[in-house]
């Protein structure tokens, strides 16, 4: 895998995903996650590992989508994981993500919930 830069505050995670989706690199993108990660996506599915989170990225990338950075909420760290979360820019759901400090002190997703909706009533 190429040598990419590590996101060294949990927050730094989330502009390096939008950087590396909107250059259509999806290889980046999995480098964001741990290799037995858990991505909760497509919607009410689960995509398990960096492997098929890159396989998955691949498709969603070959549409070109064009994302932007998305302001993070106050990250809450305990040890080495942390939550962090940004609200979406259409104002729907929110996004939130567990990540772990990693051996180097870089942080990595171990858990990602990229769309959270309102229960429909």
């Amino acid at each position: 895998m190429p040598e990419y830069e590590k996101a060294m505050r949990p927050e730094d995670i989330t502009r390096l995903f939008v950087e590396r989706s909107n250059a259509g690199d999806a290889t980046g993108v999995a480098a964001l996650y741990e290799e037995d990660a858990v991505m909760a996506y497509p919607p009410g599915d689960r995509t398990v590992g960096r492997e098929a989170i890159r396989t998955l990225w691949e498709k969603v990338l070959a549409n070109r989508p064009h994302f932007e950075p998305e302001q993070p909420l106050p990250t809450l760290i305990s040890g080495d994981i942390a939550l962090t979360s940004t609200p979406p820019k259409d104002g729907v759901g929110a996004r939130a993500q567990v990540v772990r400090r990693q051996p180097d002190g870089s942080w990595l997703r171990l858990l990602d919930q990229p769309e959270f909706v309102p229960p429909t009533r």
